[in-house]
């Protein structure tokens, strides 16, 4: 089963892979991934923003890379004091989506995104990190690695996927 996730992200991939490893259990599963454009800021500061982020991303990967099975996208935005992400999966032409568990954002973090950075870069810099946002994410930093931003992800991937899992329920 072919799967393409809208990101070069290994974080990403990873989360899309596993999750969806879950949900079909021994099949065998091809998850890539492709770089996309989110047509967003880099740092989204909206939860509105944030889901036309990856609704865009969506877009692009589908048009990019046709003939898969699933594609996936995730965005990683803000919305208020909170950082979360939302998944946008499609497949035979519907689409499904929801939105990760949100964290906190430390106050002197949540000013540094308020002035143009990303969360990924200010994690790094208040936790002597590189690159953080391809690894375990601030998501790891914050909880002392108890959840990762690959873990909290599977979990929204796995809930996007309800209407396929249980596509009889949710005929129009």
């Amino acid at each position: 089963m072919k799967i393409v996730v809208a990101s070069a992200n290994p974080a990403k991939i990873r989360a899309v892979q596993d999750a969806l490893a879950q949900v079909f259990n021994g099949k065998t599963l091809q998850c890539s991934g492709q770089s996309t454009d989110s047509g967003v800021p880099a740092q989204p500061m909206t939860s509105e923003e944030t889901l036309q982020g990856a609704l865009n991303r969506l877009q692009a990967v589908a048009a990019a890379a046709p003939g898969a099975e699933y594609y996936v996208a995730i965005e990683a935005g803000l919305d208020g004091d909170c950082s979360f992400a939302w998944i946008v999966i499609a497949h035979q032409g519907r689409i499904s989506k929801t939105r990760s568990a949100s964290l906190p954002i430390p106050p002197a973090a949540l000013m540094a995104l308020q002035q143009g950075e990303e969360l990924g870069d200010v994690i790094d810099l208040m936790f002597a990190q590189h690159n953080i946002k391809q690894q375990g994410g601030a998501i790891a930093m914050l909880t002392n690695h108890l959840l990762t931003r690959s873990s909290v992800y599977q979990q929204a991937i796995i809930l996007a996927m309800i209407p396929f899992i249980q596509p009889q329920l949710f005929t129009t």
